[in-house]
């Protein structure tokens, strides 16, 4: 018999690689071969698939060599969903099945002893890879039918058993077999962050507007933030209310978080593609891999990346281990996160909003801006404890807000005004488009994601503003680094202001270094949003 080919995908982080299974049944020493680079899971397929064939009632050739090769053979190969691939390629070089059935098709499922199918992780960036490569039809685990479907242009079967997949292919009525129990990573699909926003509003939020325009221009221009102050003075409040004013995700930005979840096995395929920002707020005890990803075998996306284009709360920063705040220095800088193993390298997508917030001590009782410090704290765990708020890490948040509790003339004013979130969220939108627009012809959507090089070439700031930003570097208020980073806070200022035109100028550089600088805003900016609502 001829060699007969089927294809599936390997995945390495979120981007797919299409893999030819060529497989070969001739006389000779009865044994399989399974070579291309796989891993101790996938090498062991050929023992699920020989069982598998078998016990579907299926010719497995017991009396000759079987040699399946994975191409291409450099590129290293793990996971179990190549079974099924593998035990039809199997079978067409047999001579079971006819190998032209396979032709242009994808194929995804992890087998059982007995024929029947397991769901995997990670199908939606698996077709996204086939779909780039001209495969529009592909077979996949009848529950994940529906998570194949959200790429558009696709032809999606569902099956339950290696049976069924043969009965798909010829045309053929379907046998019966037991619904497809889930893998233990595919069940977790109610993330804890998926809808902590829906019930809550910014109008909830009394007084605070200082903080709240921080809020604005952070949605607005994708910039990190940090909220310090006492306990109970509502930095938790005002974070988990930034998911509340950001516009849903574009159609791109939908399609690439979506199948970060699909990777992650946190995807619940049955609510179709995410529309809303995420958000998370993991709790300080948290491990690096938890947070920036990794684990044992295959590379699962953390928190950053669960939470690409949405925000990732870090509450009591302080209070996490100092190797996850150190690695969070690559993914504040570039929007995305490298996981290195013995022979993988992954890079996933990381462009969240990250706000950290801090008590001014691991007591939180250090007022003396009141007067009356009952801080219990000794000087060496204050030290400790404000060290991690400083450094290479906090030089990469954008901006800088001190919360105040609020006052009892506040706590008591039924008629101060308040915006809610759908009236903010309508500027942070407008906001938005003007970056659209002027990022057009790059990879970019929002202020933060514009490298420095760009904005001082295409993006420049007004000849008096850049004069002053040039000032603070030189006198040493603001690195390099923040430079740029105040750069693109004034560039989100002034896209706020529906009046603005031309490049940035002094008055929004002013409130672009108040924000970083965590100095108090004038009065007449606060205002200014006021009046522009």
């Amino acid at each position: 018999m001829p060699v007969a080919t089927a294809r599936t995908v390997s995945l390495d982080g979120a981007v797919g690689h299409l893999v030819t299974i060529q497989a070969d049944v001739s006389p000779g020493q009865v044994r399989v071969d399974l070579v291309g680079r796989v891993d101790q899971a996938l090498g062991e397929a050929r023992d699920r698939v020989r069982m598998a064939i078998i016990n579907s009632e299926l010719d497995w050739p017991a009396t000759k060599r079987v040699t399946v090769l994975l191409s291409p053979a450099d590129l290293h190969k793990r996971g179990t969903h190549h079974d099924l691939g593998i035990a039809l390629a199997v079978l067409a070089a047999e001579g079971s099945i006819a190998p032209e059935l396979l032709a242009h098709c994808l194929f995804v499922g992890e087998l059982t002893l007995d024929g029947s199918l397991r769901s995997v992780r990670g199908v939606l960036p698996m077709v996204l890879a086939a779909r780039e490569h001209g495969i529009t039809t592909v077979v996949v685990p009848e529950p994940q039918a529906e998570e194949a479907m959200m790429v558009p242009g696709t032809t999606v079967f569902g099956v339950r058993s290696l049976a069924q997949a043969i009965a798909v292919l010829s045309g053929q009525p379907l046998p019966e077999a037991p619904p497809v129990v889930r893998s233990a990573g595919a069940n977790l699909l109610h993330w804890r962050g998926s809808t902590r926003h829906e019930d809550v509003d910014l109008a909830d939020v009394l007084g605070m507007d200082d903080a709240r325009f921080a809020l604005e221009v952070a949605a607005a221009g994708g910039h990190h933030l940090m909220l310090s102050g006492p306990k109970g003075a509502g930095k938790t409040t005002l974070a988990e209310r930034i998911p509340t004013i950001l516009p849903d995700l574009a159609p791109e930005e939908s399609l690439e978080l979506t199948a970060i979840h699909s990777l992650a096995g946190v995807l619940d395929p049955g609510a179709g593609m995410i529309v809303r920002p995420p958000y998370s707020a993991p709790h300080h005890d948290a491990s690096k891999t938890s947070i920036v990803g990794g684990g044992s075998g295959q590379v699962r996306p953390g928190e950053l990346s669960r939470t690409h284009a949405g925000v990732l709360l870090l509450d009591e920063f302080p209070l996490f281990r100092r190797d996850v705040i150190e690695a969070l220095r690559e993914p504040l800088e570039n929007g995305e996160i490298t996981v290195a193993r013995a022979e993988e390298l992954v890079t996933l997508p990381a462009r969240t909003i990250l706000v950290v917030a801090a008590n001014p001590c691991p007591c939180g009782e250090h007022r003396p801006d009141v007067g009356k410090d009952t801080c219990r704290c000794k000087p060496v765990a204050l030290r400790e404890y404000r060290s991690r708020l400083t450094g290479p890490v906090a030089d990469r948040i954008d901006i800088t807000r001190h919360v105040q509790p609020l006052s009892p003339h506040q706590r008591v004013d039924r008629f101060a005004a308040r915006e809610d979130s759908a009236t903010v969220r309508a500027r942070v939108e407008a906001a938005r488009a003007r970056q659209a627009e002027r990022y057009a012809d790059t990879g970019w959507r929002l202020n933060a994601h514009a490298t420095g090089v760009a904005l001082r070439d295409r993006w420049p700031l007004t000849a008096s503003a850049t004069r002053t930003l040039d000032e603070h570097v030189v006198k040493g208020a603001l690195t390099n680094r923040g430079a740029v980073r105040v750069h693109r806070l004034a560039w989100t200022v002034h896209d706020l202001d529906p009046s603005s035109t031309g490049a940035p100028g002094p008055a929004a550089l002013d409130v672009a270094l108040r924000l970083r600088q965590g100095r108090p805003l004038l009065d007449s900016t606060v205002r200014g949003r006021e009046c522009s609502a």
